[in-house]
């Protein structure tokens, strides 16, 4: 699962909690990086996550290349924290003046907020105005961060984005008759002719949860509209409202006719990843970060990535949402210091705008929100299918927790595994998950 997926609207332990080795950190400040004074040190620093490498590998390629003029006036300079300790961190840096120029954002959208209000983070709508490339984001990775963080600016720009949906297995599709469906009354109608049939309909990570509860949040979206959450967060609205708990039915109802298949609430994410890429399932719901598994061909054992499809979570017939606006999260957000902004890093803003998406697309496979120019002509045909999908939609909506307390998120998907029985009902479920978010 993404990092964003599991983000939590709670802030973080306060200062107090953390040990001597975190005070020390903030003090001086990631290598490189502006000390505790303020004083920039000519350089353009990077702070992220052990964990990950795709980030800074790919500033590497283009401070030798594309961005080579930038790495000569502000040398780019690297560090990396465990990403178990990374909100702590992050926010002892920031209280120290000693964010990196540009970082991976905070993994709680509260903390993010935090950061904004406190005026530590670049508004990056002004700023890629200012330089010139704010075409350079896609609108559909635009309005999930500016969704995510709930200001209306851009305060962080889409190294990752993914976008989620059914992915299908065609020939499993055409062999039994069954159109891609573009209704929720189609994909339920698929349902019933491959189960039937003795094609298991769906495969999903019931044990996990998260898979089971996204299918709960995109109906709201299509029947409620892209705001229906936000309401429930703004208090203007109830998950036990009867036209919210109508989606958690909608669910449930699959489960019970068992179209899930067996016994799936012990069913994990690499069980349920085996599940279709082995044929035993005709539609997996799942983000674009799958690709890899897709192209993998120990893994992908259906004929490859040219036997699988994309379908947007369908239309709810007489729904306030479009299916155009498509279910997806920024997976690694990256986040830029106004502290000591000036102009050469704002020179590798505009570079990394211009250039990013193209380079870590040819060197890793890897679909960013930023805009392609020249996709490599040998991409796998799935990774072309998002890419289509995320240059196409004007917009987004967020995943069903996305706005949740960290315990409301823990009971939505703890219970998420029991809809896909059947075993909990659309309004156990709800309850469940409003009392959870009632706590905070």
């Amino acid at each position: 699962m993404s990092t964003a997926s599991r983000r939590a609207r709670r802030l973080v332990p306060a200062l107090a909690a953390l040990g001597v080795g975190a005070l020390a950190l903030a003090a001086c400040g990631p290598a490189g990086g502006p000390s505790s004074s303020g004083e920039s040190t000519g350089e353009f620093t990077y702070l992220g996550q052990t964990e990950n490498t795709t980030i800074v590998g790919t500033l590497e390629t283009l401070a030798k290349d594309q961005c080579a003029a930038e790495e000569k006036a502000a040398p780019l300079k690297g560090d990396d924290i465990a990403g178990t300790q990374w909100d702590q961190q992050l926010q002892l840096l920031a209280s120290q003046n000693g964010l990196s120029n540009m970082s991976m954002a905070a993994g709680t959208p509260s903390l993010m907020s935090q950061f904004i209000e406190a005026g530590q983070v670049l508004n990056l709508s002004d700023t890629l105005d200012e330089l010139g490339v704010a075409d350079r984001i896609q609108p559909a990775a635009e309005s999930t961060i500016k969704a995510l963080y709930g200001d209306g600016s851009l305060y962080a720009l889409p190294t990752e984005f993914n976008i989620e949906g059914f992915w299908y297995n065609k020939e499993l599709l055409a062999d039994n008759g069954v159109d891609v469906p573009e209704t929720w009354d189609d994909l339920v109608s698929a349902a019933e002719t491959l189960d039937a049939a003795g094609v298991q309909p769906f495969s999903a990570a019931g044990k996990d949860g998260w898979p089971v509860t996204r299918l709960v949040g995109d109906y709201i979206f299509r029947d409620l509209g892209a705001d229906a959450l936000q309401k429930v967060a703004d208090g203007d609205a109830k998950l036990t409202d009867p036209e919210y708990v109508a989606a958690a039915d909608a669910v449930a109802e699959l489960g019970k006719a068992g179209y899930f298949g067996d016994a799936v609430g012990s069913v994990d994410y690499n069980a349920a990843m085996n599940t279709f890429l082995t044929g035993k399932a005709a539609f997996f719901y799942m983000g674009s970060w799958a690709l890899a598994n897709f192209a993998d061909e120990a893994q992908n054992q259906i004929g490859g990535p040219d036997n699988i499809g994309f379908a947007r979570f369908p239309a709810v017939d007489g729904g306030a949402g479009s299916i155009d606006e498509i279910p997806a999260n920024v997976g690694i957000p990256v986040m830029f210091a106004q502290k000591n902004y000036g102009d050469d890093t704002g020179a590798w803003i505009k570079c990394i705008a211009e250039n990013y998406g193209d380079t870590v697309l040819a060197d890793s496979g890897v679909v960013s929100g930023f805009v392609v120019d020249n996709p490599p002509a040998d991409l796998p045909s799935t990774t072309q299918a998002v890419q289509a999908e995320i240059e196409a939609a004007p917009s987004s909506v967020l995943w069903f927790e996305a706005l949740f307390s960290s315990e409301g998120t823990s009971v939505s998907q703890t219970n998420g595994g029991g809809l896909a029985t059947g075993s909990v009902s659309g309004q156990q479920f709800m309850e469940l998950v409003q009392a959870a978010n009632d706590k905070g």
